[in-house]
């Protein structure tokens, strides 16, 4: 019971939609802050800009992890799941601030990349958790409200994350994978978030050799997202307001 939400149906209400404007607003961050360090800084050179970049993107890599924490606390009363996303979310941290300190190497580089897979290994599926959960909240219930605009706004901005772990867990796995040799870390994330949303947005990437399997994940990103989107659109539309209730 450690971190248990008791809340009546409106306070609820209030919650999600304050979670997910949280989120949503830490998501664009992420991929602004991901697509200006792609193009101008490189976080693993120990210049200014490298360093400020990659304390910032870092920051909000923090921030993001926790929102998603405290959104799934809206949708479930399991508290073991709960308490063990949250448990790992703290690993994860603790251990990236390890891997990654943007000031002082605690870590020789050699040693990096089995760490590095640990924490996207670890992070991958506590991000999927989310997804499923917000799905379902936003295609159920029979009234469109502001949360399920916000929580559909939500899950197309988390299928561009995810996925971006996703190739960058692979890229740990078999560097090379977008078809080039790109430095493990917030390098290769940073490059992942631009392949991620590219691919979602239906525009053409720099990387045009990556593995067959980076390519028909993309396709599989792609379907889903352009789904997900016509899918929504429906749901939405179709719902009557409270106001007509």
């Amino acid at each position: 019971m450690l971190f248990q939400r008791t809340l009546s149906e409106k306070e609820l209400q209030r919650e999600k939609l304050k979670d997910y404007r949280r989120v949503v607003m830490v998501q664009m961050v992420i991929v602004v802050l991901g697509m200006i360090m792609a193009a101008l800084f490189d976080p693993s050179e120990k210049t200014l800009g490298g360093l400020s970049a990659n304390l910032l993107f870092s920051s909000f890599g923090v921030v993001y992890s926790f929102l998603l924490w405290d959104l799934l606390r809206n949708f479930t009363r399991s508290q073991l799941l709960v308490n063990l996303i949250f448990f790992t979310l703290m690993l994860i941290v603790f251990v990236g601030l390890i891997v990654e300190n943007p000031f002082v190497q605690l870590m020789a580089p050699s040693l990096r990349r089995p760490f590095l897979l640990g924490i996207h290994g670890l992070l991958f599926p506590i991000e999927i958790i989310v997804i499923s959960y917000t799905v379902v909240d936003v295609f159920g219930g029979k009234f469109m409200s502001s949360e399920k605009l916000w929580g559909a706004a939500c899950v197309f901005l988390m299928i561009g994350i995810t996925f971006a772990s996703l190739y960058d867990l692979i890229n740990i796995i078999r560097p090379g994978s977008l078809g080039e040799d790109i430095p493990l870390g917030l390098s290769s994330y940073t490059e992942c978030i631009y392949y991620s949303f590219n691919v979602l947005g239906g525009l053409d990437t720099a990387y045009p050799n990556p593995t067959k399997l980076v390519r028909n994940l993309g396709v599989i990103e792609a379907v889903w997202g352009n789904l997900f989107t016509v899918l929504i659109i429906g749901k939405l539309l179709t719902l009557p307001s409270r106001s007509e209730e």
